[in-house]
């Protein structure tokens, strides 16, 4: 298997640990319970400049650690204060290190929308992310037919959360815009094997209606790489590895604003 399919099956494993503890039936009864959001993260991204969506992230399966002291409370603190728009949280706990519990404490502290950047193969984990206090999240055509991009954006719809729709190529765009995505993120990063290739989001940017949100994924280093997501239509740009490794995160991200 390929790294992608790895993370998607261990994904499977965790919902049905999850789904033993507590019945898919009870989770979605207290997370339709909870008031209706009204897509703030969708909302986030539709202003006139570059949207940021900065992401808390300690591991990745191609880097391995990426930060050995993770001060998530603070990182988020320091996204926010430096202006961004939202906030991914990875919460997958095998090769990202993630934790639910990060998206939680997060979502509980800052007031911009946050995304639960997951490995989501079961509508058990939409539920769960709102529970979570998310106000978005993450559905990958890769991992997911056609039924199940068009049942899980009708069941965030049914909640108030965004879907960020992860395509990586023409047909995976296609699919997702037939399910009705509102937001299409192309990831320049080749989930199955890790490379990145930031004229990927470039090629397929021609095959995204204006009236849905496009966000360019991966491969941000710098104020020109910025500029050039901009230039090329997108609504926001998601920053992992920049921000993560930057000393002072503030300033890192008032550099990449710079060059727009």
């Amino acid at each position: 298997m390929n790294i992608l399919d790895q993370l998607a099956d261990h994904a499977r494993q965790r919902v049905a640990v999850a789904k033993a503890l507590k019945p898919l039936a009870e989770i979605e009864r207290q997370a339709l319970a909870l008031p209706k959001g009204a897509f703030p993260f969708e909302k986030a991204l539709s202003g006139p400049e570059l949207a940021f969506i900065c992401e808390c992230k300690r591991a990745s399966p191609s880097k391995g650690l990426i930060a050995p002291d993770f001060p998530y409370l603070d990182i988020a603190r320091d996204y926010e204060a430096a202006g961004a728009e939202a906030i991914s949280v990875l919460t997958e706990p095998k090769w990202f290190q993630g934790s639910d519990d990060y998206l939680r404490e997060i979502a509980g502290q800052v007031s911009v929308p946050c995304l639960r950047k997951d490995f989501t193969v079961d509508e058990y984990m939409l539920f769960e992310a709102k529970l979570l206090g998310a106000s978005a999240a993450l559905l990958i055509c890769a991992i997911l037919d056609a039924a199940q991009l068009k049942d899980y954006i009708q069941v965030c719809d049914a909640m108030g959360l965004s879907a960020l729709v992860e395509a990586h190529d023409a047909s995976e765009v296609a699919a997702a815009l037939k399910a009705g995505a509102r937001i299409v993120g192309v990831n320049n990063r080749n989930l199955k094997d890790f490379t990145v290739d930031t004229g990927n989001s470039h090629r397929l940017r021609a095959l995204i209606p204006r009236d849905v949100l496009f966000v360019s994924e991966s491969g941000v280093r710098d104020a020109g790489d910025a500029r050039a997501a901009r230039d090329m239509g997108a609504d926001a740009v998601l920053v992992g590895e920049a921000l993560m490794r930057a000393e002072d995160r503030r300033a890192r991200l008032a550099e990449l604003r710079g060059g727009l």
